[in-house]
């Protein structure tokens, strides 16, 4: 169970890196007004969400499998599976937000996707927390 630990760290950690990224390519992507900037915006936020998305469902899977093995136990994990449901449909939004900006669609600012990156960045730190402390 330790390799699959392991690899669940990992694979979460690299599908963090992705989340914190993607909505740093948005903000960029929402202040350029040069035509074949915003193309070149939109290929890196494709490749980059495709990239996570195998990152996301092995981290998932990982996660699951030490759910089998361990078992649900105590109030701390139960938040931190909100919280992580909380992610899954963070990354489904960005995926939206990319189509959005892909087909011209956006209508938010630079200023809105700057506290739309912080979310990954509260949701690490409050799991961290969960996991280790296991305050409940």
């Amino acid at each position: 169970m330790l390799w699959v630990k392991a690899l669940h760290i990992i694979f979460v950690t690299s599908w963090f890196a992705g989340l914190f990224y993607l909505p740093r390519l948005f903000v960029n992507h929402a202040m350029i007004e040069d035509d074949a900037t915003k193309a070149r915006l939109a290929l890196m936020e494709h490749k980059l969400y495709r990239f996570m998305l195998p990152l996301a469902v092995l981290a998932l899977g990982f996660g699951g499998w030490l759910w089998l093995g361990y078992g649900i136990s105590g109030g701390w994990l139960h938040a931190k599976l909100v919280l992580v449901l909380g992610l899954i449909i963070y990354h489904a939004y960005c995926g939206k937000i990319m189509r959005d900006f892909k087909t011209g669609k956006n209508q938010r600012s630079h200023i809105w996707y700057r506290w739309f990156n912080e979310i990954p960045v509260l949701i690490l730190f409050a799991v961290v927390i969960l996991v280790v402390v296991k305050p409940f």
